[in-house]
């Protein structure tokens, strides 16, 4: 669905971009120095390969004329060459993988941080505009940073290369240069037409690998719930099907890579004969000495290679195609989701106010939940939203919490660090108790006294000998109830003490005693609760009622003397 043919213009404009973000960056004199070193080091190789092909053919030379002094003198020239080569090809290969580390930590965090501006992350999954951006910001800026950086070698090699040895391939024979030239430039055309269709089904390919991975994890990830609903028929039957997919088209691909890898192995081995066929006639002619034929080979090979990046390198070429697009179309699917039209409620920030201003609130099939909601909550009360079903309350508690949702009217809500939603399945992600009880924003803001006093108060002053203290990181959804990290997230609401909090079916999970202790110390903090509960709900407990029906009416009821 997210596939796009995206146009070339527009895939350099942003591969300029990211490359110029990248080097004004803050680690970009790094990259700078990083990227000189490295021009210097492969600079250095193509100079050593010059080198190295006249030792070369000297040593050869030496060989075919049985002249053993000279044959020890270029043998130490030979090793020694060969060892400066290695010193100096494994510095390289070293400077080019830290160099691709460190783009592909700068791109990464900038991708994450885009992800998770404004809700993206949230209406990227709603909408469905692009399969698993996951994998996109993990496994293909890593592909894209590597495959840049060693197509940015390879062509920078090549280039040495073929400036390097023209002159000494047409030094021995003009006819070999250009027989090198056009064997280079066929050979290109015709692997480039059989491999066209590899760039789509390696964009494919890698979906279909994530749609795999993410199978498994949802597995994972949802043991319980399946274990109990006698799911693993349906999950195998999932897990095949995608399966299936995958290999499928990778079995379009290997086709592809069959055609073009018979057209490119003989390719190959052409290489290595075509120069003795114009070569050997003119030594067995004595016109030159045995070592130059060795030379003329190696020479071909290194231009026919420099020119042939197309040959050697397309199956690489296409699934770096496939990586470019897949990137271009996640920035794309990002400011496609920030400029969609802005709901139609409006949204006022005002410090210490939650208030609905003729809000009405849709289903999805467009059926009222609420209608004209026109209601001031008083600080410091306890709100209860009853009515026949939890609909229209859940969708009050995801419109105050800016989730998109259909409706018109108005929302006037305080700033963030001063309302809390907590929600009927409670989310908590892997880390410290600590790092759950305090806000991320305001870490190290509780004594640990205070930590105990809260946790106590909730009767959880065992998950502190449980977790080994306060400061040890734990998966806390695989080893606490529901109960227990529903409470969890109220003692971080108790730690933090917002103006305002607001509950979504948190009865599901908590005891009617429960729910009376975190009312009674919610009240003692002076936080305003709204607690969308259910109809049996004692009403007692609250300060106030706001009770819709069917038809999206509501009627508020006041319990204050």
């Amino acid at each position: 669905m997210d596939r796009q043919q995206i146009p070339l213009k527009v895939t350099a404009a942003r591969f300029a971009g990211t490359v110029g973000d990248f080097v004004s960056s803050d680690v970009g004199g790094k990259a700078k120095l990083m990227f000189a070193g490295l021009i210097a080091l492969l600079c250095g190789i193509s100079g050593l390969n010059v080198v190295n092909s006249y030792v070369g053919r000297n040593f050869i030379t030496a060989i075919a004329d049985r002249q053993t002094p000279e044959f020890i003198r270029q043998s130490i020239f030979y090793v020694s060459v060969f060892a400066v080569l290695t010193v100096v090809s494994v510095i390289a290969r070293f400077v080019e993988e830290r160099l691709a580390l460190l783009w592909r930590q700068f791109i990464t965090r900038r991708a994450v941080a885009l992800y998770l501006a404004n809700g993206t992350y949230y209406r990227l999954g709603v909408s469905g505009q692009l399969t698993n951006p996951d994998q996109r910001i993990a496994d293909d800026v890593r592909a894209f940073t590597v495959t840049t950086l060693s197509f940015v070698v390879m062509v920078f090699n090549g280039t040495l290369t073929i400036v390097a040895f023209s002159g000494l391939l047409w030094s021995i024979s003009p006819l070999l240069f250009v027989v090198a030239v056009l064997y280079a430039a066929c050979g290109s055309c015709l692997t480039f037409l059989m491999g066209r269709p590899l760039i789509n089904l390696n964009y494919d390919q890698l979906d279909k690998e994530a749609d795999f991975r993410s199978s498994l994890i949802h597995l994972r990830e949802n043991a319980e719930s399946i274990l109990l609903a006698r799911a693993e028929e349906r999950q195998n039957i999932l897990l095949s099907h995608r399966l299936e997919a995958l290999a499928a088209n990778f079995r379009r691909i290997t086709a592809v890579n069959r055609n073009v890898g018979f057209f490119t192995t003989g390719y190959n081995w052409l290489i290595q004969i075509i120069p003795a066929l114009i070569i050997a006639p003119a030594f067995i002619s004595g016109e030159i000495e045995f070592g130059v034929i060795t030379q003329s080979g190696a020479a071909f090979a290194m231009l026919v290679g420099a020119f042939s990046l197309i040959v050697t390198q397309y199956q690489s070429i296409s699934t770096f195609a496939a990586v470019v697009a897949r990137l271009n179309s996640l920035p794309e699917a990002i400011e496609r989701s920030q400029t969609i039209a802005e709901p139609a409620i409006e949204f006022v920030e005002r410090e210490g106010s939650l208030a609905y201003e003729r809000l009405t609130l849709l289903s999805s099939n467009g059926a009222p939940l609420l209608k004209e909601l026109s209601v001031t909550i008083p600080v410091g009360t306890l709100v209860l939203l009853t009515g026949p079903s939890h609909a229209a309350g859940t969708a009050l508690f995801r419109a105050t919490a800016g989730i998109p949702t259909l409706g018109t009217g108005r929302i006037i809500r305080p700033v963030p660090d001063d309302i809390q939603f907590l929600q009927q399945r409670p989310y908590l992600p892997p880390g410290t108790l600590r790092q759950i009880l305090e806000r991320s924003e305001n870490p190290d803001e509780n004594s640990d006294e205070r930590i105990f006093h809260v946790l106590r108060e909730l009767d959880l002053e065992r998950l502190v000998s449980l977790a080994g203290g306060l400061d040890r990181e734990r998966g806390w959804e695989m080893e606490l109830s529901l109960t227990e990290q529903q409470l969890l997230m109220v003692a971080n609401v108790l730690l933090a003490t917002p103006r305002f909090v607001f509950m979504d079916r948190v009865d599901t999970t908590l005891g009617s005693e429960q729910l009376r202790k975190i009312l009674r110390l919610l009240s003692e903090r002076s936080i305003t609760c709204i607690n969308n509960g259910g109809a049996h709900d004692s009403r007692g407990l609250y300060h106030a009622v706001l009770e819709y029906g069917e038809d999206g009416g509501w009627k508020w009821t006041s319990n204050r003397a």
